[in-house]
């Protein structure tokens, strides 16, 4: 209980959705406890920016990567073995919004989301799987959201796919513990945290708005604590399931929602 050396020492972490604001926290303080870290994003640029600002902290590389491609994945994995010399943590964080009712939510849409919000992390916890294997223990950690717990008339698409990312976390994580492997699964469900995405909540017809204080004081008063979540909380989250401090929890859901939830 006194050791004082980095909590993820030795870890190999690949992180989807890497240039965002809740990826590029978690790679922050992933790097800061010790990890080696591979970031990719569907923006190939600003991967490798990204990767390129936190340089000074560890270890860091950002590659462009389609969440919704086999290949793609397929190339990230390689990357990762390459790179890090292999593969010990799996972040699956990529996502986009998508908001309308059942109803409004045409047939694209629905798709679209269901795949980069869910499919991805089938995708990329199959394919990623044997390398995690050879690096136990190892730990997979499913960014859902409350909105995979708590319904809303009107995100239909993104609310089933949050939800099945819940129960794909559960069924890994039996999968893996019945194989007798020494991978853990859990997801993590925020709700609204301070980020660039609450921009595609208050969006029109497609069209991104940007918010204030006034939006944001909206939002914030949704929850029991009355103030939005901030990466930060998402990444200490992150590092305490990609440590082995968590060696005993598997299949469990982290609620990051300011009380949401309890009520």
């Amino acid at each position: 209980m006194t050791d004082r050396s980095p909590r993820l020492a030795g870890k190999k972490a690949l992180i989807t959705g890497g240039a965002g604001g809740i990826g590029s926290a978690i790679a922050a303080a992933f790097l800061k406890e010790g990890a080696d870290v591979l970031i990719t994003d569907l923006d190939d640029d600003a991967a490798i920016a990204t990767a390129e600002r936190l340089s000074d902290l560890g270890r860091i590389q950002g590659i462009g990567h389609d969440v919704t491609s086999e290949a793609d994945w397929r190339t990230a994995v390689e990357t990762a073995e390459s790179t890090l010399g292999g593969l010990s943590v799996l972040v699956n964080n990529a996502g986009i919004w998508v908001s309308g009712t059942v109803e409004d939510t045409d047939y694209a849409t629905w798709k679209h989301g269901l795949s980069v919000n869910l499919d991805s992390v089938y995708l990329g916890t199959r394919i990623a799987m044997p390398l995690l294997r050879a690096n136990q223990p190892a730990s997979i950690i499913n960014l859902s959201s409350i909105a995979g717990l708590i319904a809303g008339p009107n995100i239909a698409a993104y609310n089933t796919a949050k939800a099945g990312v819940w129960m794909l976390t559960k069924s890994t994580a039996l999968a893996a513990a019945r194989a007798g492997d020494s991978i853990r699964c859990n997801s993590v469900h925020p709700f609204f945290i301070d980020t660039g995405l609450l921009e595609d909540v208050f969006s029109k017809d497609g069209t991104r708005k940007a918010i204030g204080e006034s939006e944001r004081d909206r939002l914030a008063r949704q929850t029991p604590m009355r103030r939005l979540g901030t990466t930060d909380d998402v990444a200490y989250a992150a590092i305490y399931l990609a440590s082995d401090e968590s060696g005993f929890m598997t299949g469990a859901e982290l609620k990051i929602d300011g009380g949401i939830s309890a009520m």
